[in-house]
């Protein structure tokens, strides 16, 4: 039996358009509501615009004040991944390694945390968030991961905490925007006995973020936890579709489906099982070739909404590295591309969402894309 598919109207907000009107930056101009009371699935937009990481192109990735920005430039959901510490709290961090994120590296007193583990069957060194308190978490600082490309990020180095589940709640909730959590390493986490899903469902469950009309989405790139998922908790779920590769609970568990069988049409008739959408690698979407220019699409959308998935591609980027060589500009590699016109792409051809660095530009697209300049 399939799972629903969840439906948004386009909410309208005056104040955005107003000011897009006036040319006013629309990181100044937009507030919190008045009413502290968790958002719900038909208080934001469609096509939805996802920051990811929060604004991560303007600032430090998943900080509250990423977060902030990004919803200060339209975006109708904030993106926390989610990992935990040793006392079992989930923090949002891209990974559980911390070295390329936070300022760690600087913190003599835990020298002696940087160690090797094996994550999801692979060799990595550092600082891992499993091997720190909540505390002890606290008192480090996050950083630009990608300084050579944005450097204009690293004036805001070693100025804000890693937030806590909780406080990107709080955020949202107060600014009523949606959250699109994703589990990090599940099967990794509980194997060392600090499973992620369990206190997420609790927390969402604290703040009436349970239900199905709650801006809440739940991603993850490995399929048994989102099945787990499936079974307590009723809020969309979003089965990620790396670009190659296979999930690793798959992996681990001797499987030979890859991700390149879930994007099969049997495939998306296999995820609609479970879960309400797919996060697909925006290249299964509109493929490139070997010189990086693009292809002609797939029937990647069109074959996962006759089984009633919403599509939410990722990840949208403005920087030429980052780009089709069809929209670069220029050699520079940290320079800004066309990235307008690969978001009109991809709205043409009926993405219901999509992950963005630099929010502001996709929920200026979207405005050219819908026709709606009260979107």
């Amino acid at each position: 039996m399939l799972r629903p598919r969840f439906t948004y109207r386009r909410a309208v907000a005056a104040t955005i358009a107003t000011a897009l009107a006036a040319g006013v930056m629309i990181g100044l101009t937009v507030g919190p509501a008045a009413a502290q009371e968790a958002p719900t699935a038909e208080s934001v937009a469609s096509p939805l615009v996802i920051a990811h990481r929060g604004a991560s192109g303007y600032r430090p990735e998943h900080t509250l004040a990423a977060y902030e920005l990004a919803i200060r430039m339209g975006a109708d959901y904030i993106e926390p991944d989610l990992v935990s510490t040793q006392d079992g709290v989930l923090v949002a961090r891209h990974e559980n390694e911390i070295g390329g994120t936070t300022n760690v590296a600087d913190h003599p007193e835990f020298a002696d945390r940087f160690t090797t583990k094996i994550v999801d069957g692979q060799s990595l060194t550092g600082w891992f968030t499993e091997d720190f308190t909540l505390a002890e978490l606290k008192t480090l600082r996050a950083i630009e991961r990608i300084p050579d490309i944005r450097p204009n990020n690293t004036i805001y180095d070693n100025r804000f905490p890693v937030p806590t589940l909780q406080e990107v709640i709080d955020l949202a909730t107060r600014y009523r925007v949606g959250i699109y959590p994703e589990t990090k390493h599940p099967t990794y986490f509980d194997s060392i006995g600090l499973s992620l899903e369990e206190p997420l469902v609790a927390t969402l469950r604290a703040n009436g973020l349970n239900r199905p009309d709650s801006a809440v989405f739940i991603q993850s790139f490995e399929t048994t936890n989102l099945r787990q998922l499936n079974k307590v908790i009723d809020v969309p779920l979003v089965q990620l579709i790396g670009g190659s590769g296979a999930p690793y609970d798959l992996v681990a568990n001797g499987s030979t489906l890859t991700y390149d069988d879930l994007a099969t049409p049997a495939g998306l008739r296999r995820i609609a099982v479970y879960a309400d959408g797919i996060g697909p690698d925006k290249n299964r979407i509109v493929p490139r070739d070997s010189a990086g220019f693009l292809l002609q699409p797939t029937r990647l959308v069109d074959n996962a909404h006759r089984v009633d998935l919403l599509v939410h591609p990722y990840t949208f980027r403005a920087e030429n590295t980052f780009l089709p060589a069809d929209f670069r500009i220029g050699t520079d590699p940290a320079r800004y591309g066309d990235i307008a016109a690969e978001y009109e792409l991809f709205f043409s051809l009926g993405v219901d969402g999509l992950f963005a660095d630099q929010p502001d530009i996709a929920f200026y697209a979207r405005q050219l894309a819908t026709g709606d300049q009260a979107a």
